[in-house]
């Protein structure tokens, strides 16, 4: 790796009897500390040396995610993920190709100069990777009755940083305080735009429509088809008159089942005096019915 063309730095220390010494020290620095890319671009992360005098320095990137350092060049080759994606440009910048969201981290930039007297210096770089919301899943129910309650729910995983939500009825957006709009100045909801959750505490027959919600963030936003809300009135005279008819029925049904009682269609048939069973002989008993009493008497007999 060549030197940087820079003049190298200079320190002056000042020693008794008026002697000067000057120190040659390897320092770097960065033109960001804090870049950001969308994923799938191409992204530089500057480490630039301003002093140095050793002619050939050894330039080390390392990858600090989780509090865990890793290589990513190190003997003047890439190495763990970014070995096919990354590069280094002159004299110590790193450069990504086709960031991923996996490549957020800190990145520190390290070069030790054998030759100076100050020997290494270090740079430490924050890197983002934006990444675009995904078709968010939304929840809209169908129909709701006039002065009940309704949820709407949107939500996605995929966004980096978190999306934030947008709730739009017919094309126009919903605000996320319904006064600061005329049009949805009587509405009774509240929006959480960290959620994505839209909750009507009464709806009315003015919020019927077509909801879609969008997700966004610093990289792009995605949206989800339009769902149809319904909403109806709740028919009183209807109900009442349904259950009037229910009652009627079971009262008819209840004043029949009665009056076929009373006809004796439930009754069962009464024995009459002529219609009997002989009971079974026992041993040594003989039955016999008498004309005056119309009942039975037994005498006994014995078998020897």
């Amino acid at each position: 790796m060549g030197p940087s063309t820079s003049p190298p730095l200079r320190t002056i220390v000042h020693l008794p009897r008026g002697c000067w010494i000057m120190i040659l020290a390897v320092t770097l620095k960065t033109t960001n500390k804090t870049p950001w890319a969308n994923e799938f671009d191409t992204i530089e992360l500057s480490c630039l040396i301003e002093s140095i005098s050793t002619t050939h320095p050894r330039i080390e990137w390392k990858k600090i995610k989780d509090g865990k350092p890793s290589y990513v060049y190190f003997e003047k080759r890439m190495a763990g993920d970014l070995e096919h994606r990354a590069k280094i440009r002159e004299p110590a910048s790193l450069v990504i190709l086709n960031a991923t969201r996996l490549d957020t981290a800190s990145y520190r930039c390290e070069v030790t100069a054998a030759n100076d007297q100050r020997s290494f210096d270090e740079v430490i770089i924050e890197l983002v990777v934006r990444v675009k919301p995904v078709v968010p899943k939304c929840s809209v129910p169908k129909s709701v009755p006039v002065g009940k309650s309704a949820e709407l729910s949107c939500e996605e995983k995929e966004g980096y940083p978190k999306s934030q939500y947008q709730w739009f009825r017919d094309k126009e957006e919903i605000p996320e305080d319904p006064k600061t709009s005329p049009r949805f100045l009587n509405s009774s909801y509240t929006l959480n735009t960290e959620t994505g959750v839209l909750r009507f505490s009464a709806v009315r027959k003015e919020d019927a429509g077509n909801y879609y919600c969008r997700a966004k963030n610093d990289a792009g936003f995605s949206e989800c088809g339009p769902q149809k809300m319904e909403v109806y009135d709740i028919n009183v005279a209807g109900i009442i008159l349904g259950v009037l008819v229910v009652v009627v029925v079971l009262l008819c049904i209840t004043v029949g089942i009665c009056c076929a009682y009373k006809r004796g269609y439930f009754a069962s048939q009464k024995q009459t005096g002529n219609n009997y069973k002989t009971p079974a002989k026992g041993d040594g008993v003989d039955y016999v019915r008498t004309e005056d009493e119309g009942d039975f008497r037994h005498k006994s007999s014995f078998v020897i």
